[in-house]
């Protein structure tokens, strides 16, 4: 019985770690630091990773999922320096209670996503602004911004676009739609979605004619038997070599790196 309950307090802290991921991170030749700015009156944290290259590069702005900047949207960011660009990483849970600095500072992942649900949207917004701020004035950028997320992070990037100015696209991976607003949109906005992930797909179409009629640019693509976070369950090396996850993963991947090569002509 002591086993057990060991193991059952021990779980949610190795879903937290993601040692597949740090263990990639650590591997990596490419540089990584952390950053702090301020953004509402308190720090707001940011993982960089840059690419191994002299020329500027365009930048990355990473939204992170429903449990925070994990290690494995970390190994997201580090693989888009891998692909030539900057990524800066925003870490949306920073200093969201005196206690708690970043998301590595939450009990385990529960405990983030909680927090992060309890985050207001406009505040989001505000860090958001602050974090493309700085990624603008990297001496490393060549002055191309693209914005992706994953799941509330996808969320987020897509009500992201109908505010943000200065954004070369946004790549929206398996996240919803928002609300309104979709006619102040001045950017592409690329899809990422699942098959096996009926709660966000049936977004897809109406999304699809709102954007259509008011002229505005939305390329939705489905992978063919990947489910949600296909991202994330594709990079984990316990995933088999034929899962639609792992397909699904790598051709976003090139698609990704064509939407920027498409972007700077």
């Amino acid at each position: 019985m002591r086993l057990l309950i060991l193991v059952l307090m021990l779980v949610p802290s190795m879903a937290m770690a993601q040692d597949w991921a740090v263990a990639a991170l650590d591997a990596s030749p490419r540089h990584h630091e952390w950053v702090a700015i301020e953004s509402q009156d308190r720090p707001l944290h940011l993982f960089v990773a840059y690419p191994e290259t002299a020329e500027p590069a365009p930048v990355f702005l990473v939204i992170h999922e429903n449990r925070g900047l994990t290690d494995s949207v970390r190994l997201f960011a580090d693989q888009v320096a891998e692909a030539g660009y900057v990524a800066v990483a925003i870490d949306l849970l920073s200093s969201s209670d005196p206690a708690l600095s970043r998301t590595s500072d939450y009990a385990d992942s529960d405990a983030a996503r909680s927090g992060l649900y309890e985050l207001d949207p406009a505040g989001v917004t505000m860090d958001l602004n602050a974090a493309q701020a700085y990624a603008a004035g990297l001496p490393a950028s060549d002055g191309t911004l693209f914005v992706a997320g994953f799941c509330w992070g996808g969320s987020q990037t897509f009500r992201y676009a109908t505010s943000a100015e200065g954004v070369a696209a946004f790549m929206v991976f398996y996240g919803s739609p928002p609300a309104e607003g979709f006619e102040n949109i001045s950017a592409p906005v690329y899809g990422f979605y699942g098959e096996n992930d009926a709660r966000i797909n049936q977004t897809i179409e109406p999304v699809s004619a709102t954007m259509a009629e008011l002229g505005k640019t939305y390329h939705p693509v489905i992978y063919p038997g990947a489910g949600h976070a296909f991202m994330r369950r594709g990079d984990d090396p316990s995933t088999a070599k034929d899962d639609p996850n792992l397909f699904a993963r790598n051709a976003s991947w090139e698609r990704l790196k064509m939407l920027v090569t498409l972007s700077n002509r």
